[in-house]
C-alpha cells in the first residue's frame, strides 16, 4: 500500500460507509433539484449577455465572462474547444460596450484580447481540426457574423482601441447549412426537433412555444432568445425557469438544462453498477419508468429521443429491479451498429454502442430465452466496440473529450456483457493502456490530472479481474488521488455547444470509483474512504 493510500485511510476515521452515505444524500437531492445540476456555461450566459439583457442577472453575467476569460485572451478548455465560448464571449462582451450599460473601460481591454485570441490562434484552425461539438457549423459562422456586424457599427473613438479586421471563419468551414436552415425557418418548414437546442442561432421560434412550455430544447439561451422575441408573458413558465436558474447561480446559466433523466439515469445506474448501497426515492425511478416511450427516452425536456439515454435509463431501472423491454432501441439500430439519433447521424459513437450492450446485456440475462435477436445484438455489439478500439488500447467518443469516459463505458459493457474472445482481449488491452498513462501524482487525465477522468481510469483497471502488484498500486495511487483531491472544481468535458460538467454525475462517478478502489486497496466489502465527500450527518 503507498503512503497516499494509508493516509487516506487514516483520514476515514470510524464511519460506517461514508461514501453510500455521501450517495445517498446525493440521490435524495435529485428529486430537490429536478431539472438537475450543471456547471455555469460562458457559451449560454454570452448569449444572454448579447441577447437578453432585459433578464435580471445581466451585470453579474457580465462579470462571470470577465472573470472566466484565460490569461491568453480565450475562453473555455484548450485547443480547438475554446473557439465557441471565446466567440460567444466576445460577442456579448461587444454587445455590452456598444450598450453602454458598463464602464467601457472595463470591458475594452477584455475584448481586444478576446479579439487577439480569435484572430490569431483559433479561427486559423482548420475545420477538420476543430472538436465535432453539436451544431458548430451552424454556432460558428452565426457569432462570427455577429461580431463582424458588431464592430462595423462601434463609434469611431471605441473602433480605434480595436483590432478591426474582419474575422474569417476557420478553411473548410462555410455558411451553406446556417443559410438553408435559417431560410427553411423563415419559410415555415418544421425543423428536426434537436435543432430547438440552437434556436438563438436560427432566428427562430419554436412550433411548440406556449405559456407551458418550460424550455426550448433544453436550452436557457434558446428559451431567452424565445422569450425576448415573443414577450416574457408568451411563456410564463420558461420565464420562471430561466429566473429560477438565474437565481441559482447569481446570475450566469448552464446548459445543457434541464436534464432530469440524463441526470437520474447516469448516476443511479453508474451507483449502483459499482454496488453502492442506495435506495432512490420512489418519485426518482418512476420518473425514468414514465419517460419510457415507444420510440425511446429523451434526455430532458425540449429535446428528442435517442438511444444513449434510452440505453442508460433502462440500465439503471433494471438494476434497481425495474426492468423493461429495450424493444425501443431497435429504431436506432444502422447498419454500423446503433446511431443516437433517430435517424441519420454524423459519425458513430461507440459509447452509445457500449450502453446499448448493457442495455440489451442486461435484458437477456434476466431472459435467457429471449428472442433471438437480441442475443445476436449481444453478440454482435460484443465484436463492434473491440472494432473501434484505437491501436494502443483505448476508445474515443464524440460526446465527451476524455478517452478515460469512453473506455471505462467500452470496458464496463464489455466486461459485465461481452461475449467472445474478441471482448476479453479488448478489455485487457485498454487496461494495459489506462495503466501505462497514470500521471506521477496518480492520477489520470487528457490535458491534466482530473477527479473525473481518474475514476474512469480506476473503474477499468478494477473491471480486470487480476492482483497483478503493479495494478493494485496504480489503484492505490489513483485512489490517494481522488481523496487529496476533494473539493477541486471538475473541469468540463462533455459534449454540448462547448465542453460542459454535469455536476452530480461527475461526483457520483467519483464515489463510485472510490468504493471500488476501496474494496481493491483495503480488502474490505465496503468503501472506508469518502474521497472527500464525507456525509454531513457523519463527518467529525
Amino acid at each position: 500500500m503507498s503512503d497516499g493510500a494509508t493516509r487516506v485511510f487514516a483520514d476515514a476515521g470510524t464511519a460506517a460507509d461514508p461514501v453510500a452515505d455521501a450517495a445517498r444524500e446525493l440521490i435524495a437531492g435529485l428529486a430537490l433539484r429536478p431539472w438537475g445540476q450543471v456547471a455555469p456555461s460562458v457559451y449560454e450566459s454570452g448569449r444572454l449577455v448579447a441577447g437578453a439583457a432585459w433578464l435580471p442577472g445581466h451585470h453579474q453575467r457580465i462579470g462571470f465572462l470577465l472573470r472566466e476569460q484565460r490569461p491568453d485572451g480565450a475562453w473555455g478548455p484548450p485547443e480547438g474547444y475554446a473557439l465557441v465560448p471565446t466567440l460567444s464571449a466576445t460577442d456579448a462582451l461587444l454587445a455590452a460596450l456598444a450598450d453602454g450599460g458598463w464602464a467601457g473601460a472595463d470591458l475594452l481591454a477584455p475584448v481586444a484580447r478576446g479579439l487577439d485570441a480569435l484572430t490569431g490562434r483559433l479561427l486559423p484552425i482548420h475545420a477538420r481540426a476543430l472538436p465535432d461539438t453539436p451544431a458548430l457549423d451552424l454556432i460558428v459562422p452565426a457569432l462570427v457574423e455577429s461580431i463582424n456586424g458588431r464592430l462595423t457599427g462601434l463609434d469611431r473613438a471605441t473602433a480605434e482601441r480595436l483590432p478591426r479586421p474582419p474575422l474569417a471563419l476557420p478553411a473548410g468551414l462555410g455558411s451553406d447549412r446556417l443559410r438553408a436552415v435559417r431560410a427553411a425557418v423563415a419559410a415555415g418548414a418544421a425543423l428536426p426537433t434537436k435543432l430547438a437546442h440552437f434556436y438563438e442561432v436560427l432566428d427562430a421560434t419554436p412550433a411548440d412555444a406556449g405559456p407551458t412550455l418550460t424550455a426550448v430544447g433544453a436550452s436557457p439561451a434558446a428559451t431567452a432568445a424565445w422569450l425576448t422575441a415573443a414577450g416574457p408573458a408568451a411563456g410564463p413558465a420558461a420565464h420562471a425557469f430561466l429566473r429560477e436558474l438565474i437565481r441559482e447561480a447569481d446570475g450566469p446559466v448552464p446548459c445543457p438544462t434541464p436534464i432530469t433523466v440524463f441526470e437520474r439515469a447516469w448516476v443511479l445506474s453508474g451507483l449502483r453498477r459499482a454496488g453502492v448501497a442506495v435506495n432512490p426515492p420512489a418519485t426518482v425511478l418512476r420518473t425514468l419508468a414514465a419517460a419510457i416511450g415507444a420510440e425511446g427516452i429523451a434526455t430532458g425536456e425540449g429535446l428528442p429521443t435517442d438511444a444513449d439515454t434510452t440505453s442508460v435509463t433502462l440500465d439503471a431501472l433494471a438494476r434497481f429491479g425495474r426492468p423493461a423491454d429495450p424493444a425501443s432501441l431497435w429504431a436506432y439500430e444502422t447498419a454500423e451498429g446503433f446511431c443516437t439519433w433517430p435517424g441519420s447521424e454524423d459519425g458513430f459513437s461507440v459509447t452509445t454502442n457500449a450502453h446499448v450492450l448493457d442495455a440489451f446485456g442486461q435484458h437477456v440475462a434476466a431472459h435467457p430465452g429471449a428472442d433471438a435477436r437480441y442475443h445476436r445484438t449481444v453478440e454482435r455489439l460484443s465484436a463492434v466496440l473491440p472494432a473501434h478500439q484505437l491501436a494502443d488500447g483505448p476508445w474515443q467518443d464524440r460526446w465527451h473529450a476524455s478517452p478515460y469516459y469512453a473506455t471505462a463505458c467500452c470496458v464496463l459493457a464489455l466486461a459485465e456483457f461481452g461475449r467472445g474472445a474478441a471482448a476479453a482481449e479488448a478489455v485487457d488491452r485498454a487496461a494495459g493502456w489506462v495503466l501505462n498513462s497514470q500521471r506521477a501524482d496518480g492520477s489520470w487525465g487528457r490535458w491534466d490530472g482530473t477527479a473525473e477522468e481518474t475514476a474512469y481510469a480506476l473503474q477499468v483497471l478494477l473491471a480486470v479481474p487480476t492482483t497483478v502488484p503493479r495494478v493494485d498500486d496504480a489503484v492505490a495511487r489513483g485512489h490517494a488521488y481522488l481523496h487529496e483531491s476533494a473539493g477541486r472544481e471538475h473541469p468540463p468535458l462533455w459534449y454540448g455547444k462547448e465542453l460542459y460538467c454535469p455536476t452530480v454525475i461527475v461526483r457520483a462517478t467519483v464515489l463510485a470509483a472510490c468504493r471500488l478502489a476501496g474494496i481493491r486497496t483495503f480488502g474490505v466489502d465496503r468503501s472506508v474512504v469518502d474521497c472527500g465527500y464525507r456525509s454531513t450527518k457523519t463527518a467529525t
